[in-house]
């Protein structure tokens, strides 16, 4: 059931680099550096392409062949998967056996978790305290400006209501006085 082939070996891509330093290029020399430069980019593709094919000849070429390593990986990924897990149990439990082996070990874990439940509890304690002081204000600073609303408004009713008052009296005793030059009037026509 192996895969590897034996024997084969894989062709070598090397590519030869100069050393040499280059002169730089003159200033009209723009449409030369850009064709360079997508022949250095075909140039790499091929090799990027190369490389992917010598990869690729590992794999099984006939479907037989790659139905084989397919149910080869169906078989080895839940036994390798089982095999970690083991192992970690195993690590988990050895590191728990370590850290309580003894009564004063024990203890000290103890007191270490209840040291940070005493933390964990604290601050919650401080973030409950702080949001109910900051609800509290914000109901006070609202409540006093519905009252400072309140009052404005009703200072400003009186105010109002006392104006309207003042007109009302000057027009009824500018009214009162003209019904009583209307009916003198009247009278000293009707006693003519």
């Amino acid at each position: 059931m192996s895969t590897s082939t034996q024997g084969a070996k894989k062709p070598t891509t090397s590519s030869s680099r100069s050393t040499t330093r280059r002169k730089p290029a003159a200033a009209g020399t723009r449409t030369s550096r850009s064709s360079a430069r997508t022949n250095r980019t075909a140039a790499s593709t091929r090799r990027t392409t190369a490389r992917r094919r010598t990869t690729s000849s590992t794999q099984p070429k006939t479907r037989a062949g790659q139905a084989q390593v397919i149910a080869e990986r169906a078989v080895l990924v839940p036994v390798g998967a089982s095999l970690l897990a083991g192992d970690n149990l195993v690590s988990t439990v050895k590191g728990l056996a370590s850290k309580y082996s003894t009564r004063t070990t024990f203890e000290r874990e103890l007191k270490r978790y209840e040291r940070r439940g005493a933390t964990a509890r604290n601050r919650f304690e401080r973030q409950v305290r702080r949001a109910r002081t900051r609800f509290e204000r914000e109901l006070r600073q609202r409540r006093s400006l519905v009252e400072k609303t309140m009052r404005q408004n009703r200072r400003r009713v009186s105010r109002e209501l006392s104006s309207v008052r003042r007109d009302f009296e000057k027009q009824s005793g500018v009214v009162g006085a003209r019904v009583e030059r209307l009916v003198s009037n009247a009278q000293g026509i009707i006693g003519s």
